[in-house]
């Protein structure tokens, strides 16, 4: 079993849905367990939280334990990252020192840092998450990085699960037209989960919002182990044909990583195309609505889908509850 929780990748399918089943019977109210007791987690949030943050702060209360917020640069030192780096700039403290720290006094950590949009070949290699478990002498759980959000997707998979029942389904992740680029972090933990759970995926973009190449063939690779297919189309209404599941969700172009004026030139014209709406829905197989939140409504989903029956979106967000309640006991109590 891997002592973080960094990405779904890095745990079998097997363990996932060890995860899911034990997320079930907290939900279930099944597990009263306090595997927490007399412990504390740090949570690390260099980014805004409304769902992360509540739901690992009740999370860890009803497991039994305390939790310990910082924020970098707000409620705590701005962190350096680099290695060999002279600090003679704005940051006060290296992550080397921080989390060895936050490690004596703590049984876990989360950390929450997305991708700046500013250099693609750094950002892909998640650098801030990767200091924090290389350093870290406790689990870390990953609250959403540049490039995964492992609990969102695990969340996702829990209410697919719950509202459809075991076994294959055909999955559409669609591109959504947004007024900004947006990190990649969610679209690709969610195709991932999705392939590596045995899913019909099928993935629609415009041209040149391609996800990265290398997790491409890993989302190709854990599908293929699992019988299952992965599709990808540029055709925005075809893509919702028979679909039993639509995730929408933006994310920026790698082509203008670093120009975001670029990429919303780009964009552009796919305003009030690339949106889910009542007519797309129809064509799916009455198929389910997901986003993971904040969604910006009349730009991603209309409000006539989103509040519709076939909405789950709350579902979803009661769900990281619940998973995440499942990662922290695995991590810190076994079992």
């Amino acid at each position: 079993m891997p002592r973080d929780f960094l990405n779904t990748a890095d745990w079998t399918r097997e363990e996932l849905e060890g995860l899911l089943l034990r997320a079930a019977r907290f939900k279930r109210g099944e597990d009263a367990s306090k595997p927490l007791a007399g412990r504390s987690v740090a949570l690390v949030f260099f980014n805004p939280s409304l769902r992360t943050r509540a739901s690992m702060q009740v999370g860890v209360y009803e497991l039994g334990g305390n939790t310990v917020i910082l924020e970098p640069g707000g409620t705590s030192w701005t962190l350096e990252h680099r290695e060999g780096v002279v600090m003679d700039g704005d940051k006060t403290e290296h992550v080397k020192e921080f989390v060895r720290v936050l490690a004596r006094y703590c049984s876990a950590m989360g950390v929450r840092t997305f991708a700046a949009l500013k250099d693609w070949k750094e950002e892909r290699e998640d650098p801030v998450l990767a200091a924090f478990a290389k350093y870290s002498e406790v689990p870390v759980v990953n609250l959403e990085s540049a490039m995964h959000h492992p609990c969102q997707a695990l969340a996702d998979m829990m209410t697919v699960r719950e509202r459809l029942g075991e076994g294959r389904k055909r999955v559409l992740l669609t591109w959504a037209w947004h007024p900004k680029p947006l990190p990649m972090a969610v679209p690709n933990s969610f195709a991932l989960a999705a392939a590596q759970m045995g899913h019909d995926l099928t993935i629609a973009h415009p041209p040149g919002y391609e996800l990265d190449e290398d997790l491409v063939r890993e989302i190709n690779g854990r599908a293929f182990d699992a019988g299952a297919t992965v599709s990808y189309t540029h055709d925005v209404e075809g893509a919702f044909d028979g679909q039993q599941v639509v995730y929408a969700k933006s994310w920026g172009s790698r082509e203008f990583y670093g120009r975001p004026a670029d990429d919303v030139e780009e964009r552009a014209p796919y305003r009030g195309e690339w949106i889910v709406d009542a007519a797309k829905m129809e064509r799916t197989d009455g198929g389910l609505f997901m986003h993971c939140l904040p969604v910006r409504r009349n730009c991603i989903v209309t409000d006539e889908v989103i509040d519709s029956p076939a909405s789950v979106v709350i579902d979803e967000a009661e769900n990281r509850l619940h998973v995440q309640k499942a990662i922290m006991t695995r991590l810190m109590a076994g079992g």
